[in-house]
């Protein structure tokens, strides 16, 4: 099975209002230059805040699943024909936590909602403490079939748990989508290049990761295949980027490096990774 996948950069704002027109008018591009089965969105694509940006104010942007914004993103799937993915500032149901949930809502090429995912290991690091924000998740993605290969994901600050990537794999996964805003700073693009490049061929899967752009974010978004070769790119700034896949080049490199196969679980703490 063969996929194609537009990576959207962008560079969101704190109004959803703003962010739902860009993606507007990147669907209409990505539709025009590449027809892809698949676009996906950065975190918190639906509106996104600078480093030190108070509980209230991201809060205050909050949209259940059901609101408008997400209502639009479907209406985009639906219209183009093709499945979008993207990240949401979702209002927690619980009235006693003032914190947002950091989600990624991925909706099929009919605009039906396919797939939701609460970001469980939050960005508590650098200096910065995601957790003050947001209110994290409590289970791990399951991977859904789709007629590109079964699809895995997981968000930004996750990749630097292997153990989260290797839950993917292990139900399954050949693909494994990975929407970001990675904080910029020393060593930072080094570490989100190399951890995506990682992710992908100790599990002989696909990693695309879709990244946030601008003044406190890296961008780079990149696509890695199971055999960690990069096969398409991003620089800095805005951009759409096509990645192709292919099931049979994961079955393929699989039986190259069976390193997965060949695991000794019941020599590692962490038993069943």
């Amino acid at each position: 099975m063969k996929g194609k996948f537009v990576l959207a950069q962008t560079a969101s704002v704190g109004d959803p209002a703003v962010n739902l027109k860009k993606a507007e008018e990147l669907a209409g591009k990505a539709w025009e230059a590449f027809q892809p089965d698949v676009l996906v969105f950065p975190e918190m694509f639906m509106s996104f805040f600078p480093w030190g940006t108070d509980r209230d104010t991201v809060r205050s942007t909050a949209q259940p699943l059901e609101g408008p914004f997400a209502a639009r993103m479907r209406e985009l799937a639906k219209r183009y024909g093709m499945w979008i993915v993207f990240g949401m500032n979702e209002a927690s149901a619980d009235p006693a936590d003032r914190r947002a949930r950091n989600t990624i809502v991925m909706a099929d090429d009919r605009g039906e909602l396919a797939a939701v995912y609460r970001k469980t290991h939050l960005y508590d690091a650098f200096g910065y403490r995601e957790s003050d924000l947001i209110r994290p998740g409590d289970r791990l993605f399951d991977p859904i079939e789709t007629p590109f290969g079964r699809i895995g994901l997981f968000t930004c600050y996750e990749v630097r748990f292997p153990e989260v990537a290797r839950d993917q794999r292990r139900k399954g996964a050949d693909i494994v989508l990975m929407p970001a805003a990675w904080a910029a700073g020393a060593l930072k693009s080094l570490h989100f290049r190399t951890l995506v490049t990682a992710r992908a061929l100790e599990n002989g899967v696909y990693v695309l990761a879709c990244d946030q752009c601008g003044a406190d974010t890296v961008g780079e978004s990149l696509a890695v295949d199971p055999m960690g070769v990069t096969i398409a790119g991003a620089g800095e700034g805005e951009t759409l980027i096509l990645a192709s896949t292919d099931t049979e080049r994961v079955r393929e490199v699989r039986r190259k490096a069976a390193s997965f196969d060949q695991r000794r679980p019941d020599l590692y703490r962490a038993e069943g990774l």
